[in-house]
């Protein structure tokens, strides 16, 4: 499986990094080593001394596609999640200021948190869900998905014109604002629509 990560979904979240908007999805991946092992507490890498947590609602694919058409889109998923990408933030605005890629400050070991799966049939909308991050029980980050620049169906769509998606696939579908440092002992915990999805010890 691969990880296919949406960068700068969320107007808030572009502003408060001081980001251009883009005119295009940023995509980038993180690779399946990146995954955080269930029931593991999330330990802070050696080289940097700023991990941000970034909530994000998922997408798993549950069939091949390539050049899959927005209408057809929904063919294509059936469970909706909850993760965190996590970054090095340090070493992110690091590498952007020269120019490189930002795989070692976003695909680390450890770097993508993948919570349990809910079926689609359970919400609505895919485009009107609500999610939040709560660090030692206090709300740190909320959204829904009614707020992404581009819709699931669209980024499905999108990304499949690059990379051909398959089965077991995740996408990352980006996060809004409220983007913060973890600590040591601190505790983590995102819901989807009021249901808790994970939860994270940091060391």
């Amino acid at each position: 499986m691969k990880i296919i990560c949406i960068g700068r979904n969320y107007t808030d979240h572009i502003k408060e990094l001081a980001n251009e908007k883009p005119t295009d999805p940023v995509v980038f991946i993180k690779p399946d080593s990146a995954v955080l092992p269930k029931e593991q507490d999330f330990y802070i890498p050696e080289f940097s001394n700023n991990i941000h947590y970034e909530v994000e609602v998922l997408v798993k694919i549950k069939k091949v596609g390539k050049h899959i058409g927005q209408k057809f889109a929904a063919n294509y998923y059936d469970e909706i999640g909850l993760g965190i990408d996590f970054t090095a933030r340090d070493l992110q605005s690091k590498l952007k200021e020269k120019g490189l890629p930002w795989e070692k400050a976003k695909g680390f070991d450890g770097a993508a948190v993948i919570g349990k799966w809910l079926p689609k049939s359970k919400f609505s909308s895919v485009d009107n869900i609500n999610f939040s991050l709560l660090k030692n029980e206090e709300i740190v980050q909320k959204g829904n998905t009614n707020l992404m620049l581009w819709k699931i169906d669209e980024l499905i769509s999108y990304v499949s014109q690059y990379f051909m998606l398959k089965k077991g696939d995740v996408i990352f579908t980006g996060t809004p604002a409220g983007v913060g440092r973890v600590d040591a002992n601190d505790y983590l915990c995102g819901t989807l629509e009021g249901e808790e999805m994970f939860t994270l010890n940091i060391k």
